[in-house]
């Protein structure tokens, strides 16, 4: 068994609808080609529909099962809930959300327009909160017990300096997270998180960084286990969390990020740099001072 292959066994979604919003490319899409592998049904979302169709096209025809692509913009509340509705017409009910889209910009914040500043926080925690409270309400209006399971980042804690709308939204998502995981418990209804490290995206960091830059800040060589994550690897996170296998997790954000954060946290995690005749000498001089 490697990392690279799903872990879990193959009816585990069995009979589960599952909702990605950004679910058309991306690991959004990595998600969701796993989900249906275990055997869910799958309603994908983002504003390209086209795009939606040619995923479900591809998916259905590698594994069968059932993907609605449907398009909506998650920052406008007529659209999720019309598109939530669409959802239950089509498989009876939704089982679980996976808030997915996102948008980002790497600027110095002083250089950023209000209107990007709120571009950024409109899809990551108004869209957050309009897909959430679409989802919550009709299943605590029916009685369903729900999932949710929230694509976050190791920044919304630290923060980060050039990612500020972002890191701001994320922070968001994540204190809504925790605090509907013990608001709604009592609905049956768990809240969870992923705060993933550099999953490497077609497209994706070349808009976020350009060719010269993403060579010169590559992620991995700032990842203690020296390499970026494979897609799968999130995908069976993923997939256990919205799976019954997770029912007593609840309130939990759970990083995948080969200790990258916890490197950058670590006040002397930088001494890795130091050869070993350095330490040799330091060594040395400690034993003659003793």
């Amino acid at each position: 068994m490697k990392y690279t292959q799903g872990m879990l066994r193959q009816d585990a979604l069995k009979g589960k609808t599952i909702l990605i919003t950004g679910g058309g490319t991306g690991l959004g899409r990595s998600m969701a080609e796993y989900f249906l592998e275990l055997e869910a049904n799958l309603v994908i979302s983002s504003r390209r529909l086209d795009v939606l169709k040619e995923t479900a096209k591809q998916l259905q025809e590698k594994y069968g099962g059932k993907v609605l692509p449907l398009a909506c913009d998650v920052r406008e509340i007529d659209q999720v809930e019309k598109m939530f509705q669409l959802a239950i017409a089509e498989f009876g009910a939704v089982d679980a959300v996976v808030n997915n889209a996102a948008g980002n910009f790497i600027s110095p914040t002083e250089r950023l327009s209000a209107n990007a500043f709120h571009t950024v926080i409109d899809i990551v925690l108004k869209g957050t909160v309009n897909m959430t409270m679409t989802a919550g309400k009709h299943w605590i209006g029916i009685k369903q017990p729900g999932v949710f399971l929230n694509i976050v980042t190791t920044y919304a804690w630290t923060g980060s300096a050039y990612v500020v709308p972002s890191a701001s939204a994320k922070a968001g998502v994540l204190a809504m997270t925790r605090s509907l995981a013990v608001e709604w418990a009592k609905y049956n209804i768990r809240s969870n998180a992923i705060a993933p490290g550099p999953f490497p995206t077609e497209g994706a960091w070349s808009r976020l960084l350009p060719a010269d830059l993403a060579n010169k800040f590559d992620p991995a060589k700032k990842i203690p286990l020296k390499r970026v994550g494979e897609h799968q690897e999130l995908a069976n996170l993923a997939a256990y969390l919205i799976s019954d296998f997770s029912a007593y997790v609840n309130g939990e954000v759970i990083t995948i990020d080969g200790g990258e954060w916890l490197k950058g946290a670590g006040e002397f995690n930088h001494l890795e740099q130091v050869p070993d005749e350095l330490w040799d000498q330091l060594a040395n001089m400690r034993k003659k001072k003793s």
